[in-house]
């Protein structure tokens, strides 16, 4: 997967960044490198969390896609 990022200079130095199709999705760094690794763990944290199940019947199926 690939998300549009921006990033910003920090005003005390570094970087802070936000991805804006993850709501709230936001991470810094005081290096690039710092900032890149955080923005990957961010990400993958935001994504990682499950969203409250839906009612199912019996005649539902629950499946997981993968992209």
């Amino acid at each position: 997967m690939k998300f549009k990022v921006i990033v910003h200079p920090a005003e005390e130095g570094g970087y802070w960044a936000e991805v804006p199709a993850l709501p709230g999705c936001v991470t810094e760094g005081d290096t690039w490198e710092e900032l890149m690794a955080n923005l990957r763990e961010a990400i993958t944290g935001w994504l990682s969390v499950e969203e409250p199940t839906a009612e199912t019947t019996t005649r539902d199926r629950i499946i997981e896609v993968a992209l």
